[in-house]
Order: structure tokens, then C-alpha cells, then sequence
């Protein structure tokens, strides 16, 4: 008779010191360390153009958030009640916050306000993940806009917190994003995806 192995638990303590001598990323769900695979060219081209594209905005906006890729985890409560933390491709935050996190781990914990807005670029490794468990578990952690930019099928969704779940609007081709956070932005799917 062959035995399954138990998985090894990691609590978010554990998680925020853990090293193992990689540069490997990893996320924590539901108390286990899932490595992040590397992205492809298409896929980090697209996450820089996005930076750009929203650092600009925010500029232009004058307001008090920063954008980030990559840099900051953020803690989501999960059925299980185990401790999840998540590596948005990017990550909108207030600027303030993002100060507070300077000497210590960039991780927006359940004592700072939510991101205002993550991004994922999904590949046909997070498909699943990005689409499934990120959008609950960031619809409970109420931020207010998730964008899945999907350049396997050349469409952006835009979720939008409403009630604890998101309102869902996808955008292809030509057609101009609507973002509430962003209501002036000139983006179409387009211009992400042309490289």
C-alpha cells in the first residue's frame, strides 16, 4: 500500500523568512510554499508595458498610490482559514502605506488597506489560478479592481468589487478598457498585446 505524504504546513511567519538559497518567488496558499514559475518574454513585456502605462496615470492623476511589479505580496484569507499570501504581476497601492513597508517585509498585511488594484498576466501555467482561486480570495480581501490580462485568448477582464464578489467586464481587440479607477485611461487590449 503506497502512503501519501503530508504536505509540510508553513505559517506566514515562517513564510516571511524562508529562504532557500534560490531566486525563486514563492507565493503561500493555503500554508504551502508554491514556487512561481518564470514568465516568458511575451509575458514580462506585456507586465512592463502595464507598469509604464499606469505609473504614467497615476503621474498624470496626481494622486498618492504607487504601482509595483512583482515586489509586494498580499496576504488573502482563504477557505481553510490557512495563510495564503499572493505576488501580483502588479500591485496599485496608497503611497503611504507602501512607506510604511520600507524597513520590513513588502507584504500588504491585514493591517494595511487593500491594494486599489493587482494585475495578472496569465500564462498557460496560472490560467486556472488566476482566473478561479486569486479572483475569490481578492474579491474577499475587497480590492476593489482585478484585471486578468489574458494575452492566450487577446482579451483584459476588469473585476470590480461589488458586495464581496466582483462584476465582471471583458474587453477585446479595440475596444477601450473601462476602469473605474482609472476612468480616463485610453487602453485597449490592442495595444497590450502588440508587441
Amino acid at each position: 500500500m503506497i502512503t501519501a505524504i503530508p504536505k509540510t504546513r508553513v505559517t506566514f511567519a515562517d513564510y516571511l523568512t524562508y529562504f532557500d538559497r534560490s531566486d525563486t518567488k514563492h507565493e503561500l496558499v493555503d500554508g504551502e510554499l508554491v514556487p512561481m514559475a518564470v514568465a516568458t518574454g511575451k509575458h514580462g513585456e506585456i507586465i512592463d508595458r502595464l507598469y509604464r502605462i499606469i505609473d504614467a496615470e497615476i503621474g498624470r492623476l496626481d494622486r498618492s498610490w504607487i504601482v509595483r511589479q512583482g515586489q509586494i505580496a498580499v496576504r488573502c484569507p482563504r477557505g481553510l482559514g490557512l495563510d495564503t499570501a499572493r505576488i501580483p504581476d502588479i500591485t496599485v497601492m496608497l503611497r503611504e502605506e507602501w512607506l510604511s513597508l520600507q524597513e520590513r517585509e513588502a507584504v500588504i498585511g491585514f493591517d494595511l488597506t487593500a491594494p486599489l488594484l493587482v494585475i495578472e498576466v496569465v500564462s498557460p501555467s496560472t490560467k486556472s489560478t488566476d482566473y478561479r482561486a486569486k479572483r475569490t480570495e481578492y474579491a474577499a480581501r475587497d480590492i476593489l479592481e482585478y484585471w486578468i490580462v489574458d494575452y492566450l485568448e487577446s482579451k483584459v477582464s476588469v473585476l470590480v468589487s461589488s458586495d464581496g464578489w466582483y462584476d465582471v467586464s471583458e474587453f477585446d481587440a479595440g475596444n477601450p478598457i473601462i476602469s473605474p479607477l482609472f476612468p480616463e485611461l485610453l487602453l485597449t487590449p490592442e495595444q497590450i498585446f502588440s508587441i
